[in-house]
């Protein structure tokens, strides 16, 4: 659905040329959720912005459906951008108007005239966002997490097929921030659309994305499926998020594990492996102990997995791995055993 080719973006300051984002090439699927996280100042939000060219590249292609949108004249590319709807971090609604208006605001920037059927269009969308009882109040009367489902009932108006969220979650509070992604995840299923999130929080990529970049200093770190990058973050950057997301398990590697006897281990399972008694049955084969230093059984999106980290002793522990791999489980070592606790 989206393709970038050798793109990269800089800004003319004080008469030199800034870098915001080096040259890199990236495809995002139709119908998939892309997530792009990145601290601040990692040019997440300009990467976003050159989909629908609200920024210009600095050189490089840009192909939607196969669409070289950098190559488009003016009045193609406004008719090109109503296929890509767009919501923001501080909503920006129209405050003179009511929530009906400002969804059907797109509808007659696009040139509707005819009333009846705007209404019914902004009616559809108020019932699928949840506000049809809010649709005569004005902005200031709603709650932030109302705010931003108008502003994605307004983002839907022209039917489009790809849907850009630019820190759409970041001004909310937890609970809110569930409810809104639950509706977007809602939105990607029942709609089929492409959806391209920019956020700095993981928990937000790994609640609704199916795949992700990772953003560092305007440079594509790391990219893959959610599970990959989670489960097994290479880069730096990568594994700072996921210790953000997971603290107790960045506490957890922390921890002095050269006083732990035996080898330690971290067993990631990913779908039905999750729930399979296999380390019962490893210790009934093998006779090899397990001492559980750490874990969690979570879900990246629609995926159940789980993450332990073990100590484990015995004359066995290569078989017991063996048979952990047979069994689907991926396993990394932490720390082999000390020489000094070798039998």
């Amino acid at each position: 659905m989206i393709r970038f080719q050798a793109v990269h973006k800089s800004y003319r300051v004080d008469g030199r040329d800034v870098s915001a984002l080096q040259p890199f090439d990236l495809e995002i699927a139709d119908g998939e959720v892309f997530g792009i996280i990145g601290h601040s100042g990692a040019g997440k939000s300009t990467l976003i912005r050159l989909i629908n060219l609200l920024e210009r590249p600095s050189g490089g292609r840009i192909l939607v459906d196969d669409t070289d949108m950098t190559a488009l004249p003016a009045a193609a590319l406004r008719q090109q951008r109503q296929r890509i709807g767009m919501i923001f971090q501080h909503f920006n609604l129209l405050a003179s108007q009511t929530v009906a208006e400002n969804v059907a605001f797109p509808l007659r920037l696009a040139g509707e005239s005819d009333a009846a059927s705007m209404r019914k269009r902004v009616d559809e969308l108020l019932a699928r966002v949840g506000l049809t009882a809010h649709a005569d109040k004005y902005p200031a009367q709603l709650s932030g997490g109302q705010k931003q489902r108008v502003g994605i009932a307004r983002a839907l108006a022209n039917r489009p097929s790809i849907l850009l969220c630019d820190e759409a979650t970041s001004a909310l509070d937890p609970q809110t921030t569930a409810s809104v992604l639950d509706l977007l995840a809602e939105i990607n299923r029942e709609l089929k659309l492409t959806i391209v999130l920019i956020t700095h929080e993981m928990d937000v990529v790994r609640r609704v994305c199916d795949r992700v970049a990772v953003l560092d200093a305007g440079t594509i770190v790391e990219s893959g499926s959610v599970a990959d990058v989670f489960l097994h973050p290479r880069h730096p950057t990568t594994r700072r998020f996921v210790n953000e997301a997971l603290p107790e398990e960045a506490a957890g590697e922390q921890a002095p594990f050269a006083h732990v006897p035996g080898r330690v281990m971290r067993l990631s399972f990913r779908g039905e492996t999750t729930w399979t008694p296999a380390l019962g049955r490893v210790a009934r084969e093998t006779g090899v102990d397990f001492n559980i230093l750490a874990g969690r059984i979570d879900r990246i999106k629609d995926l159940p997995y789980g993450q332990l980290t073990l100590a484990m002793q015995g004359a066995r522990v290569d078989d017991a791995l063996t048979i952990l791999r047979q069994a689907g489980i991926e396993v990394e070592e932490i720390k082999t055993m000390s020489p000094e606790n070798k039998s």
